[in-house]
C-alpha cells in the first residue's frame, strides 16, 4: 500500500514536515489527504518522520468527517512510532465525540490520556466538564467537577463559568448559580462577560426578567461589555413575557452601542410580535433585517408564517412562503399544513389541493411526528373538494391516499359517498363503500338513508332498492 502511495506523489529528495502539512491541508477530500499522509510515511526510509503536527492534522481531517475509528487507530499508531500524543490531539477527539453527542466515548478518551503519557491539565478537565454540561449529563458533570477539585485543581474563571452554566439549567439550582457568582471574588476570580451572559440567559429562561435586567446594568457598571448573545437572551426573555416594547427598546439600545443584531435577535423579536398578533410589524422587521444583509433562516420564516396564518393573512403568508423557497429553504409539512388549512378556511379548496400536490412533488420529508399531520391534511382537502362539488379531484386524491397507505377518516368516506351519489356515479359509490367497510368503517343508518333518498330521488325506487341490495350482498354487511 505504501509503495503504491509513493508512486502517486513525486517527493523531493528532502521531505519536510512543513511540506507534508501543506499538502494535507490542500486536500479537501479526506481520502486523498490520507493518501498524502501514507505516501509521506513511505519516505521514512529517506529520513522523514511524521510528528505530532502532521499526525494531528490528518486526525483532525478524519474527525471532521466523523471517522472516529480511523482517528483512534492513528493515535495508536503514533504511540508505536514513538511520536508524542499531545493533549491538543486527544482534546480534539473529545470535542469531536461531544459534537456528535457521544459523551461516554469522550469520557473514555479522557480516561485513556495517561495511557498515552499525557497528563491532563486544567484545560482538559474544563473541556470535559463543559462537554458534559452541554450534553445535559448534569449528574456526571457535577461528580466530575468534584473529582477535578479533589485532584488538586483550583477553581478558575473558565471552570466556574461552566459550573454556573450547569446550575442555570435547572430552576431549583438557579440560586446556587447566583451564590457561586457572588462568591467568585473570594476565589480570586473576576466574573467576565461570559459569566454575566450565562446568568442573564438562565434568568430569562425562568422568566425572571427583572433580575436579568438588573444584572445587565451591573455588568456594564463592572466594565463588562454585553455581547450580541447577551442582548439576544434578554430580548428573547422579554418577548416570551410579552413585553414587546422593552424588547424593541433593547434593539435600539444595541444599535446605539454599535452592537450588531444577528439573525437570532431578529427572529426572537419576530416571534414575539407574531405571538402578540402584530404580524405586520414583524414583516417590517424582516425587511429591516434583510436590508442590513442578515439572511433569514428557517426559524425566522416559520415563525412569521405561523403568525400570518394565525391572523388569517393568506396573501402575505403566500408572499413569505414564496420568498422562503426562493432563498432555497424547503418548507416542512407543518408549514404546508398552515397554508393549506388557510386555503380551506377561505373555501379555496382547489388551491389547497394544488399545494398538497406541490408538497408531494417536492417530497416533503414525513417523520413519525408529522405522519398524523400528513393524514389530516389529505382528509381535510378531500372533504373540502367534496363540498366544492369537485368529485374527480377528490377521487384522485382519495386514490393517492390509499396508494400511500394513509388512513381515511369516517367523515371523508361519507363526504365521498355524498358527492358520488349526487353525481349518480354508482360505480364509485360501490367502490368507496366497499373500501370503507374493509377499513372497518361501517356506514350508519343516516348514510344508508341518504344513499336511498339521493338515488330514488332521480331514478326509480326499484333501482335504489337494487343498489342497496347489491351493496349489502357485495360487502356482506
Amino acid at each position: 500500500m505504501l509503495m503504491k502511495c509513493k508512486s502517486i506523489i513525486n517527493w523531493p529528495k528532502q521531505v519536510t514536515t512543513a511540506l507534508v502539512e501543506q499538502l494535507i491541508k490542500a486536500e479537501r477530500n479526506v481520502e486523498k489527504a490520507v493518501i498524502v499522509f501514507d505516501s509521506a510515511s513511505a519516505e521514512y526510509a529517506n529520513g522523514f518522520r511524521h510528528d505530532h503536527k502532521t499526525y494531528g492534522l490528518i486526525i483532525s481531517k478524519l474527525l471532521s468527517a466523523n471517522q472516529f475509528k480511523r482517528a483512534e487507530d492513528l493515535i495508536e499508531r503514533m504511540r508505536k512510532d514513538d511520536c508524542e500524543v499531545t493533549e491538543d490531539i486527544l482534546l480534539s477527539l473529545c470535542r469531536a465525540y461531544g459534537r456528535v453527542h457521544k459523551p461516554r466515548d469522550m469520557m473514555r478518551i479522557f480516561q485513556k490520556m495517561k495511557e498515552y503519557d499525557c497528563e491532563p491539565t486544567l484545560r482538559s478537565y474544563v473541556t470535559v466538564f463543559s462537554i458534559l454540561v452541554d450534553e445535559n449529563q448534569l449528574k456526571v458533570a457535577f461528580k466530575f467537577y468534584r473529582y477535578m477539585r479533589q485532584t488538586g485543581f483550583q477553581a478558575n474563571v473558565p471552570s466556574l463559568n461552566v459550573l454556573i452554566k450547569a446550575l442555570c439549567k435547572n430552576s431549583k439550582t438557579m440560586d446556587s448559580a447566583i451564590r457561586i457568582f457572588r462568591d467568585m471574588s473570594n476565589h480570586g476570580c473576576t466574573p467576565d462577560a461570559y459569566t454575566y451572559g450565562t446568568l442573564i440567559n438562565g434568568l430569562c429562561r425562568l422568566r425572571k426578567i427583572k433580575e436579568a435586567k438588573e444584572l445587565l446594568k451591573e455588568m456594564e457598571i463592572q466594565g463588562c461589555a454585553p455581547s450580541v448573545v447577551t442582548y439576544t437572551s434578554l430580548i428573547h426573555g422579554l418577548c416570551e413575557s410579552n413585553n414587546l416594547d422593552d424588547a424593541m427598546k433593547l434593539l435600539q439600545e444595541m444599535e446605539d452601542k454599535k452592537i450588531t443584531p444577528n439573525v437570532y435577535t431578529y427572529s426572537s423579536l419576530i416571534h414575539g410580535l407574531c405571538k402578540c398578533t402584530r404580524s405586520s410589524e414583524a414583516i417590517q422587521l424582516l425587511e429591516t433585517m434583510v436590508g442590513k444583509h442578515h439572511k433569514p433562516n428557517m426559524v425566522t420564516y416559520s415563525t412569521l408564517l405561523h403568525g400570518l396564518c394565525k391572523e388569517k393573512k393568506l396573501l402575505e403568508a403566500l408572499t413569505i412562503f414564496d420568498r422562503m423557497k426562493l432563498q432555497g429553504l424547503k418548507p416542512d409539512a407543518g408549514l404546508y399544513w398552515k397554508i393549506i388549512d388557510l386555503f380551506c378556511d377561505s373555501q379555496r379548496f382547489h388551491e389547497a389541493a394544488n399545494f398538497l400536490d406541490e408538497m408531494v412533488f417536492e417530497r416533503t420529508h414525513i417523520t413519525r411526528v408529522t405522519w398524523s399531520l400528513h393524514v389530516k391534511i389529505h382528509n381535510t382537502v378531500i372533504r373540502g373538494l367534496c363540498r366544492a362539488n369537485d368529485a374527480n379531484r377528490a377521487f384522485q386524491l382519495y386514490r393517492s391516499m390509499r396508494d400511500k397507505g394513509l388512513c381515511v377518516d369516517y367523515e371523508t368516506f361519507e363526504s365521498l359517498l355524498a358527492v358520488f351519489c349526487k353525481k349518480r356515479d354508482l360505480y364509485k359509490v360501490n367502490l368507496v363503500l366497499d373500501e370503507m367497510v374493509v377499513d372497518g368503517c361501517v356506514p350508519g343508518e343516516d348514510t344508508w338513508s341518504d344513499l336511498v333518498c339521493r338515488v330514488s330521488g332521480k331514478q326509480k325506487v326499484q333501482e335504489a332498492v337494487d343498489l342497496i341490495t347489491q351493496l349489502v350482498s357485495g360487502n356482506q354487511i
